[in-house]
């Protein structure tokens, strides 16, 4: 683990690809560790965690904002994504990050732009079943800003873990130099997983929100008594949500392999549980390791 006894300095902003290029050179000439922490901005403490854990195992932490266009689809809330590119860089530099590079779309993609990134059968089931593309676009944009950023260690969140799988499998098979560290998620007193959706909810929305975490614990206690058939316990996590909150509509309940997001029908070992669920129109997504 990298100590970091030096005294902070202000941070660097740093919009152009060129001029982020330029200074990882001179990080990296110096011998340094580089930590990268991406997000599409409208921080919160849970991306702030990731901030805080990259400075504690790096010399240099980069953290990016982008709100990434192409892995939003044609009917999803690119246009409404929150921003607040004020606010975020000020909590950037109180979580203890050196460098936050904010690329314009146009630069990133420019008008000529022809070459994705795509992982197979990792991204066929989930959240690339539900969202197509979604994931071409998550895998090409990292692996832009791995190569302007040239990190030694990048820091993603559990809650969104099959990107953080996809991610992981792409570094493997394109060979990047790069340490992924999956951090664990953040979550509000109540349960409810840190998201930048969560600003869509009303006060009484907001409670019902917290159904995810309910059919979480719900699962993750039926294992504990015993229960192995991920049948039933789909069927009780249902009733769970459905109690909670009437108009909720479940898009999917899945039980994986940790490793490889494959199917499991029976609770063994190495079992993660993912959902997605719209809560008042708002999708939101979790997970928890069961076994």
């Amino acid at each position: 683990m990298t100590a970091r006894n030096k005294k902070k300095q202000k941070i660097k902003i740093i919009r152009s690809i060129g001029g982020m290029q330029k200074l990882s050179r001179e990080i990296i000439a110096r011998g340094k560790k580089i930590g990268l922490v991406p997000t599409m901005g409208f921080l919160h403490e849970g991306h702030l965690s990731l901030i805080r854990r990259a400075s504690k195992k790096s010399d240099i932490v980069i953290t990016t904002i982008f709100v990434n266009p192409a892995q939003f689809g044609p009917n999803e809330d690119l246009d409404k994504y929150p921003r607040d590119e004020k606010g975020d860089i000020a909590k950037i530099a109180s979580a203890g990050s050196d460098i936050v590079f904010i690329p314009k779309a146009e630069d990133i993609y420019p008008k000529d732009f022809q070459t994705y990134v795509n992982t197979m059968e990792i991204t066929k089931t989930l959240e690339g079943k539900s969202r197509p593309n979604h994931f071409r676009g998550v895998t090409t944009i990292v692996a832009k800003l791995f190569n302007i950023t040239r990190p030694d260690i990048a820091v993603f969140g559990m809650k969104d873990y099959q990107q953080a799988a996809v991610i992981k499998q792409m570094t493997r098979d394109l060979g990047f130099p790069i340490k992924i560290d999956i951090a664990p998620t953040m979550r509000e007193s109540d349960g409810l997983a840190m998201s930048s959706r969560n600003k869509y909810f009303s006060e009484s929305q907001r409670w019902e929100a917290v159904a995810l975490f309910y059919a979480l614990r719900t699962a993750k206690e039926m294992i504990k008594a015993g229960e192995k058939s991920t049948a039933r316990i789909e069927k009780e996590m249902t009733a769970v949500i459905m109690a909670t909150c009437p108009k909720a509509k479940i898009e999917y309940i899945a039980f994986t392999d940790f490793s490889t997001l494959e199917p499991v029908n029976k609770i063994k070992s190495n079992v993660i549980c993912s959902l997605a669920v719209k809560i008042h129109k708002v999708r939101l997504i979790d997970n928890m390791k069961l076994a």
